[in-house]
C-alpha cells in the first residue's frame, strides 16, 4: 500500500495523508483512486473541481465541514458525499481528532 503525505493539497491548510488501497493496474482504467484519506486537526483538502470523473467520500471517523460547490455542511462518521462530473468540493477537519474517510474517484 502506497502512503503519501501531500502538503497544501488543492491549496488546503496543512497536509493530507493518502493511503492508496488499490494501485493503477488494480483500478483497471475504471477508477483514478480508491484510498483512505486522513485530515489531521486543522488540516483541509482545498476546494477543487472534477472533470471527466466523479468522487465519493465515505466518512469513517472524526468530524468536518464539507464544501459542496459553495454550500457548507457538517459531516461525521457514517456520512457520504458525492461530487458529480463538472462540480467541485473541499473538506476541512473541524474537530480535535483525525478526520478519516474513504475516497473513490470513478472515471466517466
Amino acid at each position: 500500500m502506497k502512503i503519501s503525505r501531500i502538503e497544501h493539497m488543492c491549496e488546503g491548510n496543512g497536509h493530507v495523508i493518502i493511503k492508496e488501497i488499490l494501485d493503477a493496474p488494480q483500478l483497471n482504467g475504471k477508477c483514478r483512486m480508491y484510498a483512505e484519506v486522513i485530515l489531521e486537526p486543522g488540516c483541509s483538502l482545498g476546494y477543487h473541481e472534477h472533470h471527466g470523473e466523479s468522487e465519493t467520500y465515505y466518512i469513517l471517523s472524526g468530524q468536518g465541514e464539507y464544501n459542496d460547490n459553495g454550500e457548507y455542511r457538517p459531516v461525521q462518521a457514517g456520512d457520504i458525499t458525492f461530487t458529480p462530473d463538472g462540480k467541485g468540493h473541499g473538506l476541512a477537519n473541524t474537530g480535535n481528532a483525525d478526520l478519516v474517510f474513504m475516497a473513490l474517484i470513478i472515471l466517466d
